[in-house]
């Protein structure tokens, strides 16, 4: 068999290239390193634009391996491609090596102007703007659905092991129920509708393409070949109806999908910055009252929300991104 998608990406053997066909009609273009797009070959077959995207972190493996696996179902005629779809492996170096990054936290470099000095991981994420960009600008011209699905796992253990971050809409929109009925049908068990803009891969895509779009936690970060333990079925099942053009219409959010949002983000000031609760502590730990988060020069982050709990404590960071975030049971899908 020829070597997969992923593989030859590895090798440094993918760069853009002349669209071709399969046997079956799929239309078939590699856009740059790591990206692939995908058409049917009836475009009166087309019912959504699809971006899935992966390896923004190069050690998150799992859904890395889940793209993999669907890029290589599309390319050997067994997964019937009625959607256009684009498939991304993000941090392609920082994956060679097994590692979160090469220099900077890629999904801490999206909605930003350009600088001169801009590192690898800023000229990468610069680019894949860009694919995005040019891949719905064709969804809005034609007036298909967009979404945007960009794979993660966790650096920490999780309470909830899959949940998903529902970036805030553009102005004027509200989070929407359809969308977090069919993450629940992805096997998604929580959505976290974030309250602020931010600087990551699915804001981009939902506030400048206007795509439903989401980061969606699938598990613990293992090494490639180590996440035969996590259970990717009900997610696999989902992308690849998505890919034959299928999204379920459910009517409404099953009762078990827990609904948060956040109250507030825990910012590192300076060097000084120390949190003062276990920085392994699991997503999703509950907070008693007056519990002392971090301390800064001086300034003491408490708890003082009720049925507070936290997610992604990293005290590693750089000065002025987020260490943690508290958050708190939503009681509705308003902004």
């Amino acid at each position: 068999m020829n070597p997969s998608f992923l593989a030859q990406t590895l090798a440094g053997k993918t760069a853009i290239a002349l669209p071709y066909c399969l046997p079956n009609g799929t239309h078939v273009q590699v856009m740059d390193e790591g990206i692939i797009r995908f058409e049917p070959k009836d475009p009166r077959d087309r019912q959504l634009d699809v971006v899935l995207s992966c390896g923004i972190h190069g050690n998150e493996t799992a859904p890395i391996e889940l793209l993999d696996h669907l890029v290589s179902q599309i390319l050997n005629g067994e997964l019937r491609v009625r959607a256009r779809v684009l498939c991304i492996f993000g941090n392609v170096e920082a994956m060679r090596q097994g590692i979160r990054c090469i220099e900077q936290d890629m999904n801490r470099l999206f909605c930003r102007m350009p600088e001169v000095e801009d590192g690898q991981e800023a000229r990468r994420a610069a680019m894949l703007e860009m694919q995005l960009m040019r891949f719905f600008s064709r969804s809005i011209q034609d007036g298909k659905p967009r979404l945007h699905y960009d794979l993660h796992t966790a650096i920490h253990g999780s309470l909830i092991e899959k949940f998903a971050i529902y970036p805030l809409p553009p102005h004027g929109r509200n989070f929407e129920p359809l969308q977090v009925a069919r993450l629940a049908a992805a096997g998604v068990d929580a959505v976290l509708m974030q309250s602020t803009t931010s600087t990551t891969f699915s804001f981009f895509s939902s506030q400048y393409c206007g795509a439903a779009a989401f980061t969606i936690e699938l598990g613990r970060a293992m090494p490639f070949g180590q996440n035969t333990a996590l259970d990717l079925n009900k997610m696999q099942g989902y992308l690849e109806n998505m890919i034959s053009g299928e999204l379920p219409e459910c009517e409404v959010v099953p009762a078990h999908i827990r609904l948060f949002k956040v109250s507030r983000e825990i910012v590192k000031q300076s060097d000084a910055f120390a949190l003062s609760i276990d920085a392994h502590m699991d997503n999703f730990a509950p907070l008693p009252l007056g519990t002392l988060l971090a301390e800064e020069e001086g300034i003491q982050y408490i708890v003082n929300e009720v049925d507070a709990r936290l997610i992604f404590p990293n005290p590693d960071v750089s000065i002025g991104q987020r260490a943690a975030l508290v958050i708190i049971p939503a009681q509705g899908y308003a902004r």
